[in-house]
């Protein structure tokens, strides 16, 4: 088993659906033994899909607001978690100046999703369900 770190960052392209939704989760399980931060490579807009399928787990991000690498306020983690391949890039160039540890989770951008409100609500369910399991079996 990995070892759980103090402080992690979660990084995708807007910040707006998959690390801030992976930031709230991991607070669920651990927020009173890590650190836990989001960001993106560019800010986007705030995210109703996303919002509404994390209040269905009782975690509220209704007040998240997105922001970039540029903008941390914190600038020590342990860990760097990449869903996406562009924050990817971003986080292996942190490590030119920041002694931490990679990790690239390939996930699935559910905004890409058309169709009925219902499909994309269930596609976003599926995604939140994904990263669920897997920062569960990472970090607990």
């Amino acid at each position: 088993m990995a070892e759980i770190p103090s402080a992690v960052l979660f990084a995708c392209t807007f910040n707006t659906v998959r690390s801030p939704m992976a930031e709230g989760m991991l607070k669920l399980f651990q927020g009173q033994n890590i650190y836990v931060d989001s960001v993106g490579v560019r800010a986007g807009e705030p995210n109703g899909f996303m919002i509404e399928v994390m209040d269905e787990i009782d975690v509220d991000l209704s007040n998240h607001v997105p922001k970039t690498f540029q903008l941390l306020d914190d600038r020590s983690f342990d860990l760097v978690i990449s869903l996406s391949p562009e924050a990817q890039h971003s986080a292996v160039e942190l490590t030119r100046w920041m002694a931490c540890d990679v990790e690239y989770w390939p996930t699935l951008d559910p905004t890409i999703l058309t169709g009925s409100r219902e499909n994309r609500l269930n596609g976003y369910r599926s995604m939140r369900e994904n990263l669920y399991e897997r920062i569960r079996d990472r970090f607990e």
